[in-house]
């Protein structure tokens, strides 16, 4: 199903979500709107490395990143193995391969909506919604090249 939000469309897979297409929509919708932080949709992950990667990827909390690197160190594999199954993430946005990032901090790319200009306007949408910090620091209060 292709749905539109922050002014682009982005695919959804929905052989991959227990959901009827209005409820993601509308999930999807709420999240636009900065009244959702996660989703309630069931997804269906692949019983294979990319299911694995989308795991690690739910598990990023909103307005929060990861790089690369970091979810390969904890599936024992490669960046460039995780690189590759965030490409091939089924249900962009509801499962966050936007918050996944080089170590450098560059966003390389997106396989949702217009590529890499919808990863940044998502991440830029969670910093504005998100508290400004954890006690712990770890929570994005921007993206790189915006100090």
């Amino acid at each position: 199903m292709d749905i539109s939000c922050f002014d682009t469309t982005v695919r959804i897979d929905d052989a991959f979500v227990d959901a009827a297409p209005d409820a993601v929509r509308r999930e999807l919708r709420e999240y636009e709107r900065g009244e959702r932080r996660t989703f309630d949709v069931a997804v269906a992950y692949p019983d294979d490395f990319t299911g694995d990667v989308m795991r690690a990827m739910t598990a990023i909390p909103y307005g929060e990143t990861r790089t690369y690197g970091a979810l390969a160190r904890d599936l024992d594999t490669s960046a460039v193995a995780v690189g590759g199954a965030c490409a091939r993430n089924p249900v962009p946005v509801v499962v966050p391969c936007h918050r996944v990032v080089a170590s450098d901090g560059g966003l390389r790319g997106y396989s949702g909506g217009d590529g890499v200009a919808t990863k940044r306007r998502l991440l830029e949408h969670e910093v504005r919604n998100a508290e400004t910090s954890d006690a712990d620091g770890t929570r994005q209060s921007t993206l790189p090249g915006q100090d």
